[in-house]
């Protein structure tokens, strides 16, 4: 490169000296004489700018490992108290909210609406509808509620006079039936007894002028022969003896026909006649059931038409009423179209305004009761099931994030959720905490959120910041600062949280402990792995720093100050979005220590603290 750049400078300086003859040897001389000396001043000002630059850069470095480091890196140890909490992100939603729909069967066009975002109470007016053509079909619905009316009362009193006709009818057939048997008993007690009687005079009658005639025939025939009468007179009684035989006999038979036959005749149309009078008096009764039935259901299709016609115009007034949608209670204005996945499928459409067109049934908007809000936060699988109803919690929402809100947890969710196609093997619980929500904070449905869920306290420890503490294979060390860098050193942990470690043993109040992982050129003393009966040191280290868990400070380097007894204020900067995926780590790895105790844990073998959202 030095004699590259020697030709080079070579050629410069022969081609800036026009004037030199290049025939003359000694003028030749003096021009590469110079040359030369021009060369080497070249060289000796390009390495000393280059010793310059090396020295001004390699001392800043060993300058800051010599201790001229961000103090931001640092943390001084300290003896204090610490929550034991679970942090956790999600968002705020209510307790209760009202779903306002619309109940119109038919064309519903906005015609007034509320604004969304407002605050209303029960009773004031969120909708209103067009109502013009509902009271036209009210009209309509009166007046075929009167028709129906009118039909109900023509059949009602049809029914009455039908009614009536068959009692007349009836009453007639039962005097019909009536005079059948009594002119049975008049004939039985009166024209039979009667002409037996009769029949009984004309034969006793007839036998005694009989015997009378006969006993005179025999008396003239003496007389005959003695010549005192005639013999035609004689042949006169004679002819009257037999007529009065003849007269015995006709009366005798007359009897006898009318014990046989004429008695039976004349019962039997007498009874006949009862019991055609009877049979008319059924066949009346059934004639006039029949017609009765008929009008009965002619009235009971007029009521029931009446009664559908009164139902129509309920519902029309129904839905007239419905064309002004009241608050049934307190709450926040949010439109349906402001929710996520409400109208899926129907486009991005606008939220509903005057003479917007809405479905029936179909989602206008909700009044969330702001008074009682709930925070729905989701921490992981390995954490979930230390989670209790009933213990406290501290949200923070991030409208306003130095504004704590307490609360306390009343429940987890029974299924976890899935982590989505971004990452498929996460799984959260949905933790619910009742908020004590002052309404004057504004706090809103959807707004996010992050809390802390406390699962206990540990009182006057060492302890430091979780993410200062590393791993190489079963030991748990930190970096402190020693002789121009850090050296690691081991520490004994005991409980934990999600930010502060509890330190037994390698450390004491006011060592001062690096947050960071340090560089390579940074670190100056490594720990000696144990030998193990699985093999030799280097399987459970891979190099300086490596193994389970990895530790290290957050982005940034900003320093969080431990998690003190109590409520903490503002945001945790150990929690930040940044850091999700560390927390979760630590959640799994404090889940996995907290096997034989409730309210505190111990660090995990071999958590990842180190790992990247």
């Amino acid at each position: 490169m030095h004699l590259r750049y020697l030709r080079i400078c070579q050629m410069t300086t022969i081609d800036s000296n026009p004037s030199c003859d290049r025939q003359s040897m000694g003028c030749h001389g003096r021009r590469f004489g110079g040359a030369l000396t021009t060369v080497i001043i070249l060289l000796v000002v390009v390495v000393g700018l280059g010793t310059a630059g090396f020295l001004l850069l390699g001392g800043n470095e060993v300058e800051q490992t010599a201790g001229t480091f961000d103090e931001a890196d640092i943390h001084v140890v300290g003896r204090n108290s610490f929550d034991i909490v679970i942090p956790a992100s999600g968002e705020l939603s209510t307790e209760r909210k009202i779903e306002i729909r619309n109940r119109l069967e038919g064309r519903a066009l906005i015609t007034e609406i509320v604004s969304e975002g407002e605050s209303v109470r029960a009773g004031d007016i969120l909708l209103r509808l067009a109502d013009d053509e509902i009271i036209d079909k009210i009209k309509d619905g009166e007046d075929k509620v009167k028709t129906a009316e009118s039909s109900v009362v023509a059949a009602e009193q049809t029914l009455a006079i039908r009614r009536s006709t068959m009692a007349s009818d009836l009453q007639k057939a039962d005097l019909e039936i009536e005079i059948a048997q009594l002119a049975m008993k008049a004939w039985e007690e009166g024209d039979l007894v009667t002409n037996r009687q009769t029949n009984d005079i004309h034969i006793e009658t007839a036998r005694i002028n009989r015997d009378r005639l006969k006993k005179r025939f025999e008396d003239a025939k003496s007389l005959v022969d003695n010549g005192f009468i005639s013999n035609d007179e004689y042949e006169q009684d004679r002819i009257q003896l037999i007529e009065a035989e003849a007269t015995v006999k006709s009366f005798e038979l007359a009897k006898q026909v009318y014990e046989r036959y004429t008695i039976k005749k004349e019962r039997a149309e007498k009874e006949s006649a009862v019991e055609q009078s009877n049979a008319e008096k059924g066949r009346t009764e059934q004639r006039h059931l029949a017609e009765i039935v008929k009008i009965e259901a002619d009235v009971e299709s007029a009521m029931f038409k009446l009664e559908t016609a009164k139902e129509r115009l309920a519902d029309l007034q129904e839905q007239l009423a419905a064309c002004v949608i009241t608050a049934p209670g307190d709450g926040l204005v949010v439109y349906a179209s402001s929710l996520s996945g409400e109208r899926r499928g129907r486009g991005d459409e606008p939220p509903p305004q005057v003479g917007t067109e809405l479905r029936q049934n179909e989602l206008v908007m909700i009044l969330p009761d702001t008074n009682r809000m709930i925070a729905n936060l989701k921490v992981g699988e390995a954490l979930s099931g230390r989670i209790r109803s009933g213990q406290p919690a501290v949200v923070y929402s991030d409208s306003d994030p130095n504004q704590p809100v307490t609360g306390s947890v009343i429940g987890v969710s029974v299924l976890a959720e899935s982590g989505g196609w971004r990452d498929p093997n996460r799984r959260d619980y949905t933790v619910k905490v009742d908020l004590d929500v002052d309404p004057s904070m504004g706090l809103k449905p959807s707004m996010r959120c992050r809390g802390e869920i406390v699962l206990g306290n540990v009182d006057d420890v060492i302890n430091i910041p979780i993410q200062a503490v590393f791993r190489k294979g079963p030991l748990a060390f930190v970096y402190v600062p020693e002789d121009r860098g850090f050296a690691q050193r081991k520490v004994t942990i005991g409980q934990s949280s999600e930010m502060s470690v509890e330190i037994r043993d390698g450390l004491a109040v006011g060592d001062r402990v690096l947050l960071r992982r340090p560089g390579a050129g940074e670190v100056v003393s490594e720990l000696e792995m144990p030998e193990s009966p699985g093999g030799p040191a280097g399987r459970f280290a891979g190099g300086s720093g490596s193994g389970g868990w990895q530790g290290g400070g957050k982005p940034g380097g900003s320093v969080p100050s431990g998690k003190p007894s109590g409520i903490p204020s503002g945001k945790p900067e150990s929690v930040s979005s940044s850091n999700t995926g560390e927390a979760k780590s630590q959640q799994k790895a404090s889940d996995t220590a907290s096997k034989g105790q409730e309210q505190a844990t111990q660090v995990p073998a071999k958590p990842d603290a180190q790992a990247t959202s």
